[in-house]
């Protein structure tokens, strides 16, 4: 500091009538939760302690509305007011900071950021625990699926549609990467979303006489014709490279939807929300 300069303090944040002084400001990188906040953004999997980061207004809302349990909550000086709609919400126990907007944004992943985001516990699935519901509605089994937002919109559609679960095979991108929570709406909270390997996944799925149906672009059995009903586990391939010849020889059946051959194929997106709205359609009809 240069002799003679007189220092200028900070000026203190007071309480705003909006959070009722719960909120805790913290000025520097290093603090251990805003660490761990990027961290859980950058590594795109869960903390040893099970937590994940979240960013956005619905998103938190959706967390704890899927009852989550919340470790810190993180607001940025400019989403100041967004405090006074969460924090009725949040326990006591869980710790509200707030942040200035730059180093908020040097934690969370998006261009634009919302100014609300947090660590949430998720809930942790096992492959039983998918495919013991398997008779409540379809098995969802993803390969090499690389789009993020893709596979965000295939797990809400799961949801929307009864599946019993989401299984992630090899080269599958992570359910937490951030576009892949925000595509999916708050689904990812509660469905069960369990990383697999595909080794050994038929035989078990085999073991429970749950039927294997393949994906694909063309000549298959067209989805109007096709028996969606009962067991069923259905296999949705990555962009591009679709599920793989030697896999799909290995699945019983192979399920194509009928579209305008002006159109290669249709986004995984969308393919699997047609699939899965037809086998839902189908079970709620007989």
């Amino acid at each position: 500091m240069q002799a003679g300069r007189p220092q200028v303090a900070k000026p203190k944040l007071k309480p705003s009538m909006d959070d009722g002084g719960r909120l805790r400001r913290i000025e520097g990188r290093h603090h251990p939760l805003l660490k761990d906040l990027r961290q859980a953004f950058a590594r795109e999997e869960l903390s040893a302690e099970g937590y994940f980061g979240i960013e956005g207004l619905h998103m938190l809302e959706e967390a704890i509305r899927s009852g989550l349990k919340l470790r810190a909550v993180f607001f940025s000086a400019s989403a100041r007011s967004k405090a006074g709609r969460l924090l009725p919400q949040i326990g006591p126990h869980t710790e509200t900071l707030l942040l200035g907007d730059r180093l908020f944004a040097s934690a969370v992943r998006s261009e634009t950021p919302q100014g609300v985001a947090a660590l949430v516990r998720a809930r942790v699935f096992k492959l039983e625990d998918v495919l013991e519901r398997s008779r409540s509605g379809p098995v969802v089994v993803i390969v090499g699926l690389q789009d993020p937002g893709n596979l965000g919109t295939i797990i809400r559609s799961a949801e929307a549609f009864e599946a019993a679960g989401v299984l992630l095979g090899e080269g599958t991108v992570s359910p937490l990467n951030a576009k892949a929570v925000r595509a999916s709406a708050g689904s990812l909270f509660r469905l069960p979303v369990v990383r697999v390997q595909l080794q050994g996944l038929l035989g078990q799925l085999r073991q429970r006489g749950i039927r294997t149906v393949a994906t694909v672009a063309h000549k298959g059995t067209p989805l109007t014709q096709a028996a969606m009903t009962g067991p069923l586990a259905i296999f949705l391939g990555g962009e591009g490279a679709g599920l793989g010849p030697a896999l799909i020889r290995n699945l019983e059946e192979v399920v194509a939807i009928p579209h305008s051959g002006m159109v290669n194929s249709l986004n995984a997106g969308v393919a699997s929300s047609i699939l899965l709205y037809e086998a839902w359609r189908q079970r709620n009809s007989t």
